[in-house]
């Protein structure tokens, strides 16, 4: 995939279902739209440790961010020396074999704490054509290339309470983020090309938010969408203009990343009591009085994004109660108690849904408005990276080691 039509997928294409069979790259935190949705097909439905594990790798250090796959390479961000060493290390997808690990920041005052069931490198990287780039929250942000030479870095202050939370998104020739700390909230892009400040756009006051920003487009026209506590915003991605914002009273700590279908942005709120909106886009100003189609108050995640496949939106919340929706109305379908406790992204690829939950436990659903249990699959390491999906093969992060999972041949 050449780089001009990598980056126009890196920027907000938007399906609501998998096109033709097709070979893909994973650039970016929940693939290639940044929703969690896969053309591959080949994928096993069944694996263990012992059966469709084409290559197991230890990957030095601990880190929660997901794989990115382009070109036969899997990036990764990971922590060593107890979240000192801030680190990009590359694998190769067939083989396994640890290409690069290079230090990014060396951090001498770690600030403050991170929640337990965060790391040090949590935000996901993006990877176009030869340039790859980093997020470490407020440990800083910055972009190499696939030889693993530092072309820039940029850090921003803020205070969260919990370490770094969401990825940055690519668009155009800026790289995009969220900075929602106790002391400040804003929204700011880089120029991809030299980590200068583009634009920074402050929000109204509020707490803090892990969430990665989606770029959509509305009928043309192209939205950032930035949930945050308290709100949730989308901004002109060219300006950071504010184009509208919906408000959800006491809801902060937010992490899971919107989706776009059917002409509406489902968003979760956060604590304390989640609920699930379906905003129509076309608004201006505040909007929560007259653009939110529907909401929904149940099973709604704190952690993993929602999923829209074909007619219906699937989430599963924190505690494994998973639930689907009709994704236009929002109707009620079905909820089904799955277990475990769950942090990653739900993905839809080979036509079957993917719920991996903490303890390494894949379950594995049919799309349907009916609970269809295909298959539960596991490994041996703690889970809360989202998997990804390239070239026929599934790559999950545990806690020590890279999986690629793959049918045998």
């Amino acid at each position: 995939m050449n780089s001009s039509i990598r980056r126009r997928t890196l920027l907000g294409q938007i399906f609501t279902l998998p096109l033709a069979a097709a070979t893909e790259d994973w650039p970016q935190f929940r693939g290639p739209s940044g929703q969690g949705l896969s053309n591959e097909s080949g994928l096993p439905l069944q694996w263990s440790e012992s059966r469709n594990i084409q290559w197991k790798t230890a990957v030095p250090g601990v880190g929660w961010s997901s794989p990115s796959i382009v070109d036969n390479r899997v990036w990764l961000t990971t922590a060593t020396d107890d979240g000192a060493s801030l680190r990009l290390v590359s694998i190769d997808a067939a083989t396994g074999k640890i290409l690069l690990d290079v230090e990014v920041f060396r951090i001498r005052d770690k600030g403050p704490g991170i929640h337990k069931k965060n790391s040090f490198a949590s935000p996901t990287a993006i990877v176009e054509g030869d340039r790859i780039y980093v997020h470490y929250g407020f440990y800083g942000t910055a972009c190499l290339n696939t030889r693993g030479e530092i072309l820039w870095k940029q850090t921003l202050k803020y205070e969260p309470q919990h370490g770094p939370g969401g990825s940055p998104v690519l668009f155009d020739d800026l790289l995009i983020f969220s900075c929602d700390g106790f002391d400040a909230q804003f929204v700011v892009a880089l120029d991809a090309g030299t980590g200068k400040v583009r634009w920074k756009t402050t929000r109204g006051k509020g707490n803090q938010a892990y969430t990665t920003p989606l770029v959509i487009d509305a009928d043309g026209r192209r939205q950032l969408i930035s949930p945050g506590a308290h709100r949730a915003y989308a901004y002109d991605p060219r300006t950071g203009k504010e184009l509208w914002h919906i408000e959800y009273g006491d809801g902060f700590s937010n992490v899971p990343r919107a989706v776009y279908a059917h002409g509406l942005v489902y968003i979760c709120s956060g604590f304390f009591q989640p609920v699930l909106f379906a905003v129509r886009p076309d608004g201006k100003g505040n909007v929560t009085k007259s653009h939110v189609a529907w909401s929904y108050p149940r099973g709604v995640p704190l952690t993993p994004s929602p999923l829209v496949a074909g007619d219906e939106v699937y989430m599963i919340s924190d505690n494994g109660i998973a639930t689907c929706l009709d994704a236009k109305a929002g109707a009620f379908h079905w909820q089904k108690r799955i277990g475990g406790n769950h942090s990653a992204s739900p993905v839809l690829a080979d036509g079957r849904i993917h719920f991996l939950s903490e303890e390494g436990e894949c379950t594995v659903i049919a799309p349907s408005k009916e609970y269809r249990e295909l298959a539960r699959n596991t490994v041996e390491e703690r889970t809360l990276a989202s998997i990804a999906i390239s070239r026929k093969a599934i790559y999950l992060r545990g806690e020590r080691s890279l999986y690629r999972i793959g049918s045998s041949v």
